[in-house]
């Protein structure tokens, strides 16, 4: 394959001494040689997030002599992200993601140029942002921008190099359609409804797991811009850690897609409407009121349960409620609430909570559909508790 850069932008590139000694065993591989590495410098890659799937990603972009790496994250550094986030530290908690990592890339590689928005990437963004740049990473886990990425990458025929990770599970492939293979939509032409998926925060990662995905989008990058290699162009990578098994799937284009088909009916940006968590109550496919209580509603109410008994229904899984929990709590995990019914009293008022109200919010669709008429749901869920109420209840 030949390089996504064109020979302009690189043919004025030239390597310091000090370069030659960085890459210097880059430079000694006959398929980078001093020439690949000056496109390298030449380059510049969009990373899509700086967080699990990001940290790798940009730290190993600086690390090989990409020489121009823009980060786009509007989050902040959080206690729980340390676990698989290697682009930050202890000292960097409460500090903005582009902040933190742009310190960690400099220190990395201080010939790199870092740009970093510390801003959503929305469609009325996305094309600005990305503009300058030969190719675009998406390292973030939520929908809206997965699917921006891809429809904007398609509309400025630049590749997109996706990952995705859950638990032990992670997925990496090039979405070029210019490049002869399908877009993202080709495979999921629309986002699923909001509820049939896990939360974002909710359904877990092993830590390494990040490391590996991202490595390898990393990877898939450094090829394209030095035109080596069989890029994963028109195929999907699979990884299982558990079985430590890699299995690759064959990826087909849609005539029909609504972006890259024959007749594309998306022409430009347009915002992806999707929740991370689930439903919101004006979301709620019910016809039934759901009521929603904050966290101070709660804490009120337990301290009166003597006076007016409820249940407290806790609908994460048992391994989050080794976490942290909330006493006097009942634990029914919302998979197996649908036949765990008959454990609750129907007459007895209810409240509900889970990790962020994602979850509580389905049960209490549940419950109220059921019959159950004094249940509510705890917006925020304990996560908002523990920030707001008592910080002694672990965030996670």
């Amino acid at each position: 394959m030949e390089s996504i850069l064109k020979d302009t932008a690189w043919a004025g590139i030239e390597l310091e001494s000090a370069e030659l000694s960085r890459y210097a065993r880059h430079i000694t591989i006959p398929d980078v040689g001093l020439d690949g590495q000056r496109k390298l410098k030449a380059a510049s890659v969009l990373c899509i997030g700086a967080g699990g799937l990001g940290s790798p990603i940009a730290l190993y972009l600086a690390a090989a002599g990409i020489g121009h790496i823009g980060i786009v994250d509007d989050d902040e550094v959080e206690f729980s992200n340390l676990q698989r986030q290697i682009i930050h530290g202890q000292s960097d908690i409460g500090r903005s993601k582009i902040d933190s990592a742009t310190d960690s890339l400099r220190e990395v590689n201080p010939g790199v140029t870092v740009k970093t928005f510390r801003k959503r990437f929305l469609a009325e963004n996305a094309a600005e942002i990305a503009a300058p740049y030969d190719l675009i990473i998406d390292g973030t886990d939520n929908f809206p921008t997965r699917y921006l990425s891809n429809d904007l990458a398609v509309l400025s025929q630049k590749p997109n190099i996706y990952g995705s990770i859950f638990r032990f599970e992670g997925q990496v492939s090039v979405f070029a359609p210019h490049l002869g293979g399908p877009c993202y939509r080709c495979l999921f032409p629309t986002p699923p409804e909001p509820g049939q998926v896990p939360s974002c925060a909710e359904g877990g990662v092993l830590g390494v797991l990040p490391g590996i995905v991202g490595s390898l989008q990393a990877n898939e990058a450094i090829k394209l811009l030095l035109g080596i290699g069989d890029p994963l162009v028109g195929r999907l990578v699979h990884f299982d850690a558990l079985k430590f098994r890699f299995r690759e799937i064959k990826l087909r284009r849609d005539p029909e897609c609504a972006v890259c088909g024959e007749n594309p009916t998306i022409t430009k940006l347009q915002p992806i409407d999707f929740q991370c968590d689930l439903p919101t109550i004006e979301q709620a496919p019910t016809e039934t009121e759901l009521k929603e209580i904050s966290v101070q509603d709660l804490s009120a109410r337990m301290e009166k349960v003597a006076e007016a008994p409820f249940v407290l229904l806790d609908v994460r899984e048992p391994a989050e409620a080794d976490i942290c929990r909330l006493p006097g709590s009942t634990l029914i995990p919302l998979g197996t609430l649908p036949e765990s019914l008959d454990q609750l009293d129907r007459e007895a008022e209810i409240i509900i909570h889970c990790k962020a109200g994602g979850r509580s919010l389905q049960a209490l669709q549940i419950l109220t559909e059921a019959g159950f008429s004094k249940a509510s749901h705890v917006a925020g869920g304990i996560n908002a508790w523990s920030r707001e109420i008592d910080s002694s209840v672990a965030l996670y």
